[in-house]
């Protein structure tokens, strides 16, 4: 970036004018694509375009996101990739569809949620955990650990979400992963399979899969934290989140600039703005997500500062090679398609 001088006599006009600077070099839209709800998309743009007047189009792709992000890879349309877990972001980075870019707050964050040369750098800290229908089941029916969702006992008693999540993506590889690291990934599948058995349906959306379990359809799931706990408080649905004994998985969602956008000045504005304090803080009052910026606790709801869980032993690099690969497979041998609901 050039550096641009303004011959003022005051510093409060230097900073004006470095700002004005700055302003004139943003182009006018930056195209956004996202695995993030409308909703919070919708106040992460608006927010933006009143701090910068750079008009947001984001588009959220849901699980396709990194599929489309590859398929522009020669003409790209899309600026920025914003939501999904790290072991995506390092899949793409590999395949050499992001530019370093490292933000002002970047030093602040926690290695574990960042890429050490500036290709993504998590901006929501997302712990995945099971829970259960506490008016179906009490603390000692309900399972202590992943591998309990395979006993007979839970038979028709589990809904989850399909690969179409990108969190249920990461937390299939994850228990995957954990078979895999003591050389019996043939056992990893095996659970996976008496898993399937013991599900009723899945479900192409979350709120869908809450209902579900709402209704008493089915008693166990697993789901991102803050759904779970906006469930039990806005809701009020009689819910209980289980801290695993083998821990659970907590995906970093990431932000990256796509190599060769078309708006790049503007891609980095928005990364800037994306994940900083004020909007971390935001996005955790408003939509219960957790920062992976410090700064940005302070004004986040108490619960983020309170609750505690055990985080399972994930090599996200590890699993960036083998994710997409093992959901191919998981999808076409082991879910029971009948099973599917959208």
């Amino acid at each position: 970036m050039k550096r641009i001088f303004c011959l003022l006599s005051s510093l409060a006009l230097v900073v004006l004018c470095a700002s004005a600077a700055l302003a004139a070099k943003l182009e006018d839209k930056v195209v956004v694509y996202s695995t993030h709800g409308e909703s919070l998309l919708e106040a992460v743009a608006d927010a933006f375009e009143a701090k910068t007047g750079v008009a947001v189009e984001f588009l959220n792709l849901k699980g396709e996101l990194a599929d489309r992000v590859r398929a522009e890879k020669a003409n790209p349309q899309s600026d920025v990739m914003y939501g999904g877990p790290s072991s995506v972001y390092q899949e793409l980075q590999a395949e050499d569809l992001f530019e370093p870019f490292t933000p002002t707050w970047a030093a602040k964050v926690n290695p574990l949620f960042k890429d050490k040369d500036g290709y993504w750098i998590g901006t929501i800290q997302t712990p995945v955990l099971l829970f259960y229908n506490t008016e179906m089941l009490t603390a000692a029916e309900a399972p202590k650990d992943w591998k309990d969702l395979a006993a007979p006992r839970y038979k028709g008693m589990l809904v989850f979400r399909n690969a179409l999540s990108s969190s249920a993506r990461a937390t299939y590889s994850a228990l995957l992963q954990q078979y895999e690291k003591k050389g019996e990934l043939d056992k990893g599948w095996a659970f996976l399979k008496a898993v399937d058995a013991n599900t009723k349906r899945y479900y192409g959306s979350g709120s869908l899969l809450f209902q579900a379990v709402g209704r008493k359809e089915a008693a166990i799931s697993f789901s991102v934290l803050n759904d779970i706990i906006d469930n039990m408080t806005k809701n009020k649905m009689p819910l209980q989140f289980i801290d695993a004994t083998s821990g659970s998985p907590v995906i970093t969602d990431g932000i990256a600039l796509i190599r060769h956008a078309k708006h790049p000045e503007a891609a980095k504005a928005f990364v800037e703005f994306a994940g900083s304090a004020e909007v971390q803080a935001m996005l955790a009052r408003k939509f219960n997500r957790m920062p992976t910026l410090p700064d940005a606790l302070a004004d986040a709801p108490a619960w983020m500062g309170k609750v505690k869980f055990k985080a399972m032993d994930v090599n996200w690099g590890e699993l960036a090679s083998r994710q997409s690969a093992w959901m191919q497979k998981w999808d076409a041998e082991v879910k029971d398609s009948a099973k599917d609901k959208k």
